[in-house]
């Protein structure tokens, strides 16, 4: 059922009376990027390409790139894209800083390395205009082979089947939209500094909140992500510190999954071949590794601040909501 929440939404362009502005039925598309301007030209070249591009801006946020010029460069002559600079602060502000800067009534959100087919914004939003609060597409990547596989496993890790309308727990943050209402009533926690764990618990919050999380499987966004062993396993790291984050960083403790929960993901990765399995088993002991050197750092922390409690009020300065 569509949420209560959606039933004032933005009725579709094609419906709307001429005396009725532009801006009601704008689409914001908000892109962080950071030192990736080839990448982030092949990102605005797909968006260029939308199906709706008369209704469509695209907010570009440089979160503190050196390659400032050529992010820059990236984004000139596209008319329909602005680009907001900040000095760094991660992916989470730096959405929440394109966010509040957008015009539109519709957020979208993709990354740099994101390329969208023709048809993602428009489909990804037709989920919010059909009762959605927000909506989640489906993400592949662009190669193939087992550390692709393995990586797109753990990508879904969370994810449901993705059924048109189905209502979700999860969505990764490179292929989502939202309306403004739930977007304001949601902002992401500028907490998490880097890119890992702060999907996860916008999702959270977004749903323990009343808002509606849908699927929206026919907007798809192809990942041009480069893989490497060491990328891959460095990545997981970053994940099991975001992950303890996501556990342990708020007020409500997030208990974790069942060891069964763990077992059936190894068991489903070995059943796509053995090396996908081995690359997933190898994922898993990076995230908790990272799980592990998360939870020394706050155990540091906390006696560091039982010995000193000014230190207290100075780690919690600079905090999202």
């Amino acid at each position: 059922m569509p949420s209560s929440k959606s039933s004032s939404a933005v009725p579709s362009p094609r419906d709307k009376s001429a005396g009725e502005s532009r801006q009601e039925a704008l689409i914001s598309v908000v892109v962080p990027t950071r030192d990736r301007p080839a990448a982030l030209r092949r990102c605005l070249d797909a968006l260029s390409a939308q199906t709706v591009l008369d209704h469509l801006e695209v907010v570009v946020v440089d979160d503190g790139s050196r390659a400032a010029d050529e992010v820059a460069a990236a984004t000139a002559g596209h008319d329909h894209v602005r680009l907001i600079r900040r000095s760094g602060g991660g992916p989470a502000a730096a959405r929440n800083a394109g966010a509040r800067t957008a015009r539109g009534a519709f957020l979208c959100f993709t990354d740099d390395d994101c390329v969208p087919r023709p048809d993602w914004a428009e489909r990804i939003v037709d989920a919010l205009r059909q009762g959605a609060d927000a909506a989640a597409g489906t993400t592949t990547l662009s190669r193939a082979g087992a550390l692709a596989e393995a990586s797109d496993l753990v990508a879904h890790a969370l994810d449901a089947p993705p059924r048109p309308g189905s209502a979700l727990a999860f969505a990764a943050s490179n292929n989502i939209a939202c309306t403004r209402t739930a977007f304001e009533a949601t902002p992401f926690d500028e907490s998490y500094s880097g890119a890992a764990g702060e999907d996860r618990d916008w999702c959270a919050r977004l749903t323990s909140g009343g808002f509606a999380l849908r699927s929206a499987p026919d907007a798809r966004v192809v990942h041009d992500q480069p893989l490497t062993v060491l990328s891959f396993l460095g990545q997981q790291v970053r994940y099991g510190q975001g992950a303890f984050q996501f556990r342990h960083g708020s007020d409500q403790r997030r208990p974790l999954e069942s060891p069964s929960f763990y077992a059936a993901l190894v068991r489903g990765a070995f059943a796509k071949g053995f090396s996908v399995g081995l690359l997933f088993s190898a994922a898993q002991a990076a995230t908790a590794a990272g799980f592990a050197r998360a939870w020394v750092t706050a155990r540091r922390r906390s006696l560091s601040v039982k010995r000193d409690p000014g230190l207290a009020a100075s780690t919690s300065r600079g905090k999202g909501p």
